[in-house]
């Protein structure tokens, strides 16, 4: 088995010991991805649908950065702060995801990294 860590250029820089993504046997697994402002430490303005666009554009670099994108997507999962603002976070994933629906889960968590309003992770082919 042949394993690539990979650092994304577009996305903004890990705030722990992990990768952005790993790509093992085709797929790319994502980690989660915060709406920060990439080369600033500054949350998307917007409230929850301007942190989920930049969580997706973050996501979208890590994705290229692997050698995937996000038409290759098979499976998220979103991680909310809060479950009430799962009707305005769908919104902006609909708009992302509109001709591939992959498989997702959506949980509510009690606190998420820097006080973050939602986290996306993703597996895609490569």
């Amino acid at each position: 088995m042949s394993k690539i860590n990979v650092t994304a250029p577009l996305a903004p820089p890990a705030v722990g010991p992990y990768s952005h993504a790993v790509v093992v046997n085709g797929l790319v697994y994502t980690a989660g991805q915060i709406g920060l402002i990439p080369g600033t430490k500054e949350f998307a303005d917007g409230g929850i649908q301007g942190q989920t666009a930049q969580v997706l554009e973050n996501l979208k670099g890590v994705l290229e950065a692997s050698g995937s994108q996000l038409e290759k997507v098979v499976k998220t999962t979103v991680f909310l702060a809060n479950m009430d603002d799962f009707a305005a976070m769908n919104e902006i994933y609909a708009r992302y995801f509109w001709r591939n629906r992959p498989a997702r889960s959506a949980v509510e968590v009690s606190r998420l990294p820097l006080g973050a309003l939602v986290e996306i992770e993703a597996i895609a082919q490569v």
